[in-house]
C-alpha cells in the first residue's frame, strides 16, 4: 500500500525543543493537528546513531511506539567544515545540558581559532523522519549552505542561527523574518521532500 499522510491527522511531533516545535508547526502549515512529545510527557530517547537519519528515525519511531500516533521527528544540526563536520549531530549536546546555545556558538569561535581556519563555511542539516506505530517510516534529508559570523547577530530562530549566513543573503538565521527562514531553511527542504514522498 502507498504511504500517505491525510489532511486533518493528529500528529505527535517527536520533539522536546519548542523553537523545533514551532518551526515544524509553521512548515506544515495547518496541514495536521499537532501535539509535541513533551507536551504529552513522552521520554527522550538516547540519540545514539551516528547519522541525522538515524537519530530522527530512532525518535519518530519512539514516539510513534509510544503515544499510539503517527509521529514526525526532525533530526538536525550545524555542520562546519574546517572542523570536518562538527558539532554535527552533536550540535545540541554542545549546548549541554542547559541547551545553553550561547555557549555552543562560543565554542564553535573557539574551536575555529584554535585549528586557525579562514574557511567558515557551514551547512545546516535537517533529516524529517515520519513513523507509523509500530509499522514502516520514511524519512529524507535536507541541506542548506552557507558561513559563519561572529558575534551572533539577531535573536529570532534558536539554536545556532544568529552565527549562520545563509548563501546569497547578508543576514543571519537570527536576523531573518520566521517565514523567510521557514521558506529556505534545511527543514523547509527537507519537507519539500516529504510532501513528495507522503502528501
Amino acid at each position: 500500500m502507498a504511504l500517505r499522510l491525510e489532511p486533518g491527522l493528529r500528529l505527535v511531533v517527536a520533539t522536546h525543543n519548542p523553537g523545533k516545535a514551532r518551526e515544524l508547526v509553521e512548515i506544515l502549515d495547518g496541514r495536521f493537528s499537532l501535539v509535541s512529545a513533551g507536551e504529552l510527557g513522552l521520554p527522550e530517547p538516547e540519540e545514539t546513531e551516528a547519522t541525522f537519519v538515524g537519530n530522527a528515525l530512532l525518535k519518530a519511531r519512539a514516539a510513534a511506539d509510544a503515544s499510539g500516533l503517527i509521529a514526525l521527528a526532525d533530526d538536525s544540526g550545524l555542520s562546519v567544515a574546517a572542523l570536518d563536520g562538527a558539532p554535527g549531530i552533536y550540535s545540541a549536546r554542545w549546548a549541554g545540558p542547559e541547551k545553553d546555545f550561547g555557549m555552543a556558538m562560543a565554542k564553535v569561535e573557539e574551536r575555529l581559532d584554535e585549528v586557525g581556519a579562514e574557511d567558515v563555511s557551514a551547512w545546516f542539516t535537517s533529516a524529517l523522519a515520519v513513523a507509523w506505530p509500530d509499522g514502516p517510516a520514511v524519512v529524507v534529508e535536507g541541506r542548506i549552505d552557507g558561513t559563519l559570523t561572529f558575534p551572533p547577530r539577531g535573536d529570532r530562530g534558536f539554536g545556532y542561527d544568529p552565527i549562520f549566513v545563509p548563501r546569497g543573503l547578508d543576514l543571519t538565521f537570527g536576523e531573518l523574518e520566521p517565514a523567510v527562514k521557514d521558506a529556505m531553511s534545511h527543514r523547509a527542504r527537507a519537507f519539500e521532500k516529504l510532501k513528495a514522498a507522503l502528501l
